[in-house]
């Protein structure tokens, strides 16, 4: 998770820029998908195999990637006054009710085809 700290920066960054204005729910959500995207691209034809490699190769980039999706998780959360450690920790318990070991342990099968 992001430190308070670096959440202060961020949105201080943001702040000096005005960039407050163009940030809602519809903005920052669609960002989010578009540097997931961005992220996917490194591996859109890459097969199995050579995901290991591409991931040590392409880090830096990757690690951008992740870090534009981060702060814009960031700026969302806080948006819309979303503890995200809160959220989190509730989705775990959430999913450990969907997805119990006995069931989901080394299968990638949706809890409700469990």
């Amino acid at each position: 998770m992001i430190s308070d700290q670096l959440r202060d920066e961020l949105l201080a960054f943001r702040k000096e820029r005005d960039w407050e204005q163009f940030h809602n729910l519809r903005t920052l959500s669609t960002s989010i998908a578009l540097e997931a995207a961005e992220l996917m691209e490194h591996t859109q034809w890459a097969k199995d195999a050579e995901l290991p490699t591409l991931a040590t190769e392409h880090r830096d980039a990757l690690a951008q990637e992740i870090a534009d999706i981060a702060i814009l998780l960031t700026y969302l959360a806080h948006d819309l006054r979303v503890d995200l450690e809160t959220a989190v920790r509730q989705k775990l318990v959430t999913n450990a009710a969907k997805y119990p070991v006995e069931k989901a342990r080394g299968v990638a099968t949706k809890y409700d085809r469990l």
